[in-house]
Order: C-alpha cells, then sequence, then structure tokens
C-alpha cells in the first residue's frame, strides 16, 4: 500500500506582545495640557515655580493614568546630587518608643521630597558598611550606633554624602552628631530610687547583644545617682526570656535587693511579672522602675514607674537634616537630642 505523505500546517504562532512604551514627561504634558517644565516643577515639588493647585492636581492625575513616574537618576543627574536619605537598618532591636521615632522622621524626610531608604547591611559594620552605604550614592546617611569610624565618614562624603549624621552616645570626627544621653536616664532612674529610701538597688543589663551602648551608660548613671551615699549597686544580667526571669526572681531574696531599674519597661514587665509569681511584693519588697514609658506599663498593677524619654520629632530632625544637606561646608553640630524624666507610679 503506497503511502501518502500528508502536510500537516503549523498552528501559527502567537503574535508576540510588543512591550508597552515607558510613558515619558511629555506623555504628561500632552495629556494634562501643559509644559514639560510644568510637569518637572510640579512633580518634583519645586517651591521656587507658583504653580495653581487645579494645574498640580491635572499633572498628578494625568501622571497616574499613564503610570509616570520620575527618573531618579535623571533628576539626581539635573541637581547634582541624589535625594536618597540612607538609614542602616539597626543591627540591634529596638523598642516601640525608638521604632516609632524611626517611622515619624521618615515619613518627615519623604514630605521634604527626599526618598529614604533602609539599608540592611547584615554582617557589616563600621568602616567597611560605610563603603556599601555609599555604593548607592545617598545624599545623606544617618547612623545609628554603628561603629562608624573617620575614615568611614570620609568615604561617604569622598562619594557625594553631603552630611553625615550619627545617633548615638559618641561623636565621629567628621559627622554631625545627635547625642543621646543615656546616662541621664539611669541617673534619672537611681535618683528616683534613692530618694524613695531605697538602698539595694539591682540593675538589669540585657543579655542580648548589641546593647550595652544603652545599658553601660544607664548602669553609669545609677552608680552615679547614688555615690557617696550607702546605698549600693547590684549589677543583674537578664536575656529577655520569660526562663531567663524566673530563673533570676526564684534567687531574688537570697540577693537582698529593695529595688531594681530594669533597663527599660520591657525588661521592667518582664521581671516583674517573674517577681510576682515568686511572691515578691511590689513595691513593699522591691520597688521596680523601667523606661520608655510604653502604654502598656500603664496597664500592669501595679502601674510601672518609669523614666520618659523626649525625643525630638521627626520633623524638626528633618528639617535639621535638609539644612545640613543644603550647607554641607557647615562645620559639624554635636546636639544632644535625648532628656529624661522620672515618671512615678504604684510600682515604685
Amino acid at each position: 500500500m503506497p503511502y501518502v505523505m500528508v502536510q500537516i500546517p503549523k498552528t501559527p504562532a502567537p503574535a508576540s506582545i510588543a512591550p508597552r512604551s515607558v510613558p515619558t514627561s511629555a506623555d504628561v504634558a500632552r495629556l494634562a495640557g501643559v509644559s514639560r517644565a510644568t510637569v518637572s516643577y510640579v512633580l518634583n515639588n519645586t517651591s521656587a515655580v507658583r504653580i495653581s493647585e487645579p494645574t498640580r492636581r491635572r499633572v498628578h492625575e494625568a501622571a497616574k493614568e499613564l503610570g509616570y513616574v520620575p527618573h531618579a537618576a535623571a533628576r539626581s543627574l539635573r541637581a547634582g546630587h541624589s535625594r536618597m536619605v540612607l538609614m542602616p537598618a539597626p543591627a540591634i532591636p529596638v523598642g516601640p518608643l525608638y521604632g516609632q521615632f524611626l517611622h515619624d522622621l521618615q515619613r518627615a524626610l519623604s514630605r521634604l521630597d527626599y526618598t529614604v531608604v533602609q539599608h540592611g547591611s547584615v554582617g557589616l559594620r563600621g568602616d567597611e558598611a560605610a563603603r556599601a552605604w555609599a555604593e548607592l550614592r545617598p545624599v545623606a546617611v544617618l547612623v545609628p550606633h554603628s561603629g562608624l569610624g573617620p575614615q568611614g565618614v570620609a568615604v561617604l562624603k569622598r562619594s557625594g554624602a553631603r552630611a553625615v549624621v550619627t545617633l548615638g552616645s559618641d561623636c565621629v570626627e567628621g559627622a554631625h552628631a545627635l547625642l543621646m544621653d543615656h546616662e541621664a536616664v539611669g541617673h534619672c532612674a537611681g535618683t528616683h530610687l534613692r530618694d524613695r529610701g531605697r538602698r539595694r538597688i539591682g540593675v538589669v543589663v540585657p543579655a542580648e547583644p548589641g546593647l550595652d551602648s544603652f545599658s553601660g551608660p544607664r548602669l553609669a548613671g545609677v552608680r552615679r545617682a547614688v555615690h557617696g551615699t550607702h546605698a549600693t549597686v547590684t549589677e543583674l544580667p537578664l536575656a529577655y526570656e520569660e526562663e531567663s526571669a524566673a530563673r533570676l526572681a526564684v534567687r531574688w531574696r537570697e540577693l537582698g535587693l529593695d529595688a531594681v531599674f530594669a533597663f527599660n519597661d520591657e525588661y521592667a514587665m518582664l521581671l516583674m511579672r517573674a517577681l510576682q509569681d515568686q511572691g515578691v511584693r511590689i513595691p513593699e519588697e522591691t520597688a521596680v522602675i523601667g523606661a520608655d514609658d510604653l502604654m502598656l506599663g500603664r496597664l500592669l498593677r501595679p502601674r510601672l514607674s518609669t523614666v520618659h524619654l523626649e525625643l525630638p520629632s521627626g520633623r524638626e530632625l528633618a528639617e535639621l537634616v535638609d539644612r545640613m544637606v543644603r550647607d554641607p561646608g557647615a562645620p559639624p553640630e554635636r546636639r544632644t537630642v535625648l532628656g529624661a524624666t522620672v515618671v512615678h507610679r504604684e510600682s515604685s
């Protein structure tokens, strides 16, 4: 039987989908019925040129409809510098108070037309981290407790950073410093306990790595508060774990302490619960005070005494950074930004 060859037509290939063209400022200008310069003024928040509110609204609506966003790199070339403020992600656990402070600061910087970028430089510290940050060419860097040195500051400035600002207990050559006086926090707590007649004071020192830049000065502040009196200070290592608090509470009466400054409210709540589980009466046997003035501390029974920390507003600090960026040749500023006052409640 003869074979018959049948040619089966190929299924036509699907038409390739043409990539959508990237919308440009010219497209926005046409849709909004304005010039490209007006689009640039509106979307870059230029304050030197007055644009009516209806025109601003038309430009924003057109940009939204087209999916247009300004090109950050092109804008940086025109301005001669970026608008990126880099904030290294904290290498240590931060509490609710400090976390809220950072959130407010980022929001205030955004309102001033800065792009805030958190950099997770895991495993990098100090000058090595500074080289990684410099690769992104930020216009400003806000460095919380990083161990940054003068060489790292110089690297950042050579890469185009107009302002390098440290937030911590120490100054770094070449950088602006926002100083947080944690010794004053401990001094407030120690003075309060001393004035309440407590003479055998324990001070919690967190076992978690990275918190020594806070806990060391706070311990020193308590020691300074009772210097020259008959009061004693006992250092109490404590991990933020129920088991660690329970172990400390079991031997509490052996330690003979009549008061404790528990580093902050979170450690204070942890330890207070463990002490109460052991039948230690608060404040009759042991007065307890924390720091940060968290809402949860007010809900405890007895209500938790605390040290209220006074941080600058996000807007105030953002305006300070903006001024530093505008005047990069200004000498470094040194400003203390952490105040402390005692809030006396039932636990002490």
